[in-house]
């Protein structure tokens, strides 16, 4: 279930009530008359089911209420209810199904972003990267996916081509064309210090073998990006947070631009160029992935999402 706030122009308030009515996905209705300050008008409340919350969604802004007052989703982990239990099984379809299209939106929209937080976790992935590659340690590497925030703009960039929205994806495109070159300068300078300091060792790696598959790029590294793409759509689209671990995990972008610098200071531009060759398949696996995915579930979706610019809320 969502818990679903609008705020309404007393004039249309009337017009929200009937929307909510309709549909079979709405539980616990309630409206409070003058409370909004700011914009002013009435508050309105619902539980709704999600597989209703997108139709309900695009009635609302065809009342304009996008722009008039306001509208905010959020989920809720508990609903003790049989009004509630009704509304998800009246609701046509199946929750985990059911796309939000305007929350897709926002929260690929929020995380491509070029921020200081993102550059941060950027430049903190691509740092560990480096030193698991240095010190031929996997769990390093694997820490360093983990820690790298690059699928937010990969998954806003797949949203951008397939909903037309021009203004995501180069929104997106932008953050991932900053940061990985910052992220890598940076990288650079820090093993270039270490070397010189004697704290971290590029040297050693001619002999480390257990990262070897950071670099070696293939038609695996395909598979594995398009495989991983599309668990990455299907989590973000479903609301199940838990399996993009596991997509992090699984592909090498992060750990494929730190060996590449490591590999450009001991001058092992076999490896550097290999490992770029890397980065840039992961790069477009997961995009291609994403994008066919987020077509196969629209398809099996209405949608009337709107081009209007990104919110910040």
């Amino acid at each position: 279930m969502l818990h679903l706030r609008a705020v309404s122009p007393q004039d249309k308030t009337t017009e929200v009530l009937e929307v909510l009515r309709a549909s079979p996905g709405t539980a616990h209705l309630i409206v409070h008359r003058g409370v909004a300050i700011s914009p002013e008008g009435d508050l309105v409340e619902a539980d709704i089911a999600r597989e209703s919350a997108d139709e309900i969604v695009d009635a609302l802004c065809a009342l304009e209420l996008d722009r008039t007052g306001g509208i905010t989703l959020e989920a809720l982990d508990t609903a003790l209810s049989d009004a509630a239990d009704q509304a998800e099984e009246k609701a046509p379809g199946e929750g985990a199904d059911a796309i939000v299209w305007q929350e897709l939106l926002g929260r690929t929209g929020e995380e491509s972003r070029l921020n200081v937080t993102f550059l941060a976790f950027l430049v903190i992935a691509c740092l560990l990267a480096s030193v698991g590659v240095i010190t031929d340690s996997a769990v390093t590497i694997v820490g360093a996916m983990v820690v790298g925030p690059e699928f937010g703009p990969l998954a806003a960039i797949a949203v951008g081509l397939v909903l037309r929205r021009g203004d995501l994806a180069r929104q997106a495109g932008s953050a991932l064309a900053i940061g990985f070159p910052l992220a890598m300068a940076v990288t650079l300078g820090v093993v270039l210090l270490g070397d010189v300091t004697g704290v971290l060792n590029p040297e050693s790696l001619g002999g480390n073998h257990q990262v070897d598959f950071v670099y070696q790029v293939g038609p695996a590294s395909f598979i594995v990006a398009l495989l991983a793409g599309a668990a990455g759509m299907l989590s973000m689209t479903s609301a199940k947070s838990a399996a993009l671990v596991g997509v992090f995990i699984s592909v090498t972008t992060v750990p494929a631009a730190g060996y590449a610098v490591v590999a450009a200071v001991v001058g092992d531009w076999h490896k550097c160029l290999f490992s770029i060759g890397q980065l840039l398949v992961n790069l477009v696996g997961i995009v291609l992935a994403a994008a066919i995915v987020l077509m196969f579930r629209r398809r099996g979706q209405r949608s009337a999402v709107l081009a209007r610019p990104l919110s910040r809320g």
